[in-house]
Parts: C-alpha cells; structure tokens; sequence
C-alpha cells in the first residue's frame, strides 16, 4: 500500500536530514503563517523537489506536528526539572523564566509558531496536546506566584492571573525580535527581565 511505503521512507531518512528539513520548515511556518505555508515553499526554501520532501514527511501537518511536539518535550523536561527542585517562589520563577529565554534561544521559530497558531491548532485532534501544555504551563506559574504569595514573598494585593499574564506574554513576545548568536545570551537577558519584573525600573532610593 501507498501509505504504508512512505512511512516507511520517513522511518529510514536521516535524522540529521530531517532535523535540517524541521529547521527550514519552522522558519517559513514563522514568517509567512501555516495556512499560507505550502510544501512547495518549504521544499524551496531546503533547495529540493517537493515531491523529495515526502521522502521524509508525509504531510506540512506532519513537520508542523514534529516542530511543536519536540519543542514542547524539551521545555516540560526544563520546566519539570525546575518545579521538582524545591526551589522559593522567587527563585523558581527566576529559573523558569531564564528556562524560557533558552528555549527561545534553542526553538525561536517554534516558538513564534507556538504563538501565532495555537488558538487555532487547538480544534484539530493531531494538535489536542497544545491545550493539555497551556492548561500545564497555567497551572505552573499560577500556582507558584500564589504560592508566593502565601509566604510573603511577593506582595499580598498581588493580582496573580493579571501578573502571569504580564510575565508570560512579556518573556515569550522576545521570540519576534531574538535572534541566537546576539549580544546578550538568554542567560542575561533572562536576568535583565526578572530585575525589571521583580524589582522594577525605578532608581532605589
């Protein structure tokens, strides 16, 4: 059967290859959007056919499915790590945040991918993980800024959903403007960040 010989194919294709394949394939997905995102364009873009490309991927859905999905592993693997070391609340914050700044570093296209499509990957069944993610990475944060609360640690008229939303959208917007290799690594600007957030802006008096 058809089917059966691609899979196949892609099971046998270079993983180097393919990485290199993803790599392209996240960079146009983040510029020109999936929707208007063909094989062709993508296949372009690697300087081969597209019909070469179906060698290593039977479908842009499923390249957009491996982009996201290994993303989103490598991220719970750092967030998990953190959240299970027994850190404060501040300092917790602090490491996810500076977590977040390197998996822009390692993933800035699916990253930017993450965070134009979602909304609307979310009503496909292939995509229901992304729900499970947000509902997770909610959970995390939230519970960690109450949890500082609780202790002292961070004001007690805090408004906890509005400052979860203020760090999230204001650490994961970096993916537009980033670029590996720059000035600073994410390591300072992580810590950049968290002084602006944690400490403000304002001279100490």
């Amino acid at each position: 059967m058809p089917a059966a010989k691609k899979k196949t194919t892609t099971a046998n294709a270079s993983p180097e290859r393919r990485r290199e394949l993803l790599n392209t394939a996240a960079e146009v997905f983040a510029a020109h959007g999936y929707n208007a995102t063909t094989v062709r364009r993508i296949a372009d873009e690697a300087g081969m056919l597209a019909g070469s490309l179906y060698y290593h991927f039977d479908s842009k859905e499923s390249m957009l499915d491996e982009i996201l999905s290994s993303f989103l592993t490598e991220l719970w693997d750092g967030y998990d790590a953190v959240l299970a070391s027994g850190l404060g609340p501040r300092e917790t914050i602090e490491a996810l945040v500076t977590e977040s700044f390197r998996e822009i570093d390692r993933h800035r296209a699916a990253v930017a991918i993450y965070q134009k499509e979602s909304r609307h990957l979310t009503v496909l069944p292939r995509f229901g993980y992304l729900t499970d993610s947000q509902r997770k990475f909610e959970k995390a944060w939230l519970g960690t800024l109450e949890r500082g609360v609780a202790d002292g640690v961070f004001r007690a008229d805090l408004d906890i959903r509005l400052t979860y939303r203020f760090v999230r959208d204001t650490v994961w917007v970096a993916a537009s403007w980033y670029r590996p290799g720059g000035q600073h690594s994410p390591e300072e600007i992580a810590r950049q960040y968290l002084s602006m957030v944690l400490d403000g802006v304002a001279a100490r008096r």
